[in-house]
């Protein structure tokens, strides 16, 4: 899907997909998968309001996506029995 723009022609982007990892702090980092967008938080809920920023941030002048996708990463070691 694409808009003209003043005049450009821009990409629409339907949906944005980040990569979400907890830190060793107990923080939130959020990675885009596809853009270069980075950003973090302290809970669940910052990080959320954190995404939606930098995402308006990045797309100010471009349309912004329809969706937002966080996806929680949970990297964890067990020990061998």
């Amino acid at each position: 899907m694409s808009e003209t723009v003043g005049w450009r022609t821009v990409e629409s982007v339907n949906e944005l997909v980040f990569e979400v990892t907890q830190e060793a702090d107990g923080g939130l980092c959020a990675e885009c998968l596809t853009e270069n967008i980075f950003t973090q938080g302290d809970s669940w809920e910052e990080l959320c309001e954190n995404v939606k920023e930098a995402v308006s941030a990045f797309f100010f002048d471009r349309p912004k996506p329809a969706r937002i996708r966080l996806r929680l990463v949970r990297d964890e070691v067990l020990a061998a029995v």
